[in-house]
């Protein structure tokens, strides 16, 4: 499903990502995980087309789809949510998800200005298909609620919900645990493992909540200073010296 090839990320004299090699198979759920600054996200960046690698190459189901635009990446099949909510303040909850069903619309600015029988059946379609996203994850009884009214656990599975609005293949999910409590954050595991179910999809994650990426991740890679310090199953990580220097340092 997605390859990383050697990518590597420079700003200026820094190295944020070194040679990292990725692979993930269809459906599984792999982790992306250590220290802040580790380089996580700027991975994230490379892989969704905010940064252009310095160097490597990034497949997605056997494509080369290094260096392109993040619109093109999300055509592709490709999504992602974001370390920080990022929803449309002005807009209530079934707007947010609203937005993102446009990519797959397939309409354009005349037959949208014109309101034509093609748009309007597209656009009821695209109504209809948000209301049952947000059905299956339990935000259908506040779809007209103002989005940032919600509580902070049903605005993380808004923002996810937004997500899979674009219909993806692949999901990146940016620490989805990040200030939840305890219960959210159990609630939250089965929650990642029934939308890869019931969607299809395959998901890569980033989390510093070791439970939740325990939990629901079957393999998982570890970066420290950009660099990939381990690779394997949630067992081998846990008992891995260089991942326990990484995360503790040492005596």
């Amino acid at each position: 499903m997605l390859r990383t090839e050697s990518m590597t990320m420079r700003f200026g004299g820094l190295t944020a990502v070194a040679d990292l090699n990725i692979e993930i198979e269809k459906n599984e759920i792999v982790g992306l995980i250590g220290p802040n600054g580790a380089g996580k996200t700027t991975a994230f960046n490379m892989i969704t087309g905010v940064y252009t690698p310095t160097e490597g190459r990034i497949r997605f189901r056997g494509r080369d789809v290094t260096g392109a635009p993040p619109h093109r990446i999300t055509d592709l099949g490709i999504a992602r949510t974001f370390q920080n909510i990022r929803l449309f303040r002005e807009m209530n909850v079934l707007e947010n998800v609203l937005v993102a069903c446009h990519l797959r619309m397939g309409v354009n600015f005349f037959t949208s200005v014109l309101h034509t029988p093609g748009y309007l059946r597209k656009n009821r379609e695209a109504h209809e298909f948000a209301m049952s996203l947000l059905e299956s994850v339990g935000l259908a009884d506040a779809a007209s609620e103002s989005a940032v009214s919600l509580p902070y656990g049903k605005q993380r599975r808004l923002e996810i919900v937004r997500a899979l609005a674009t219909k993806p293949a692949l999901l990146l999910l940016d620490e989805p645990a990040a200030g939840m409590n305890p219960q959210e954050s159990l609630e939250l595991m089965d929650f990642i493992v029934h939308i890869r179910d019931k969607f299809d999809l395959t998901i890569l994650l980033i989390e510093h909540h070791m439970q939740v990426v325990m939990g629901v991740c079957s393999r998982m890679y570890v970066l420290d200073y950009g660099v990939t310090i381990a690779h394997g199953t949630p067992e081998e990580i846990q008992k891995n010296p260089k991942v326990i220097e990484a995360y503790l340092g040492v005596d």
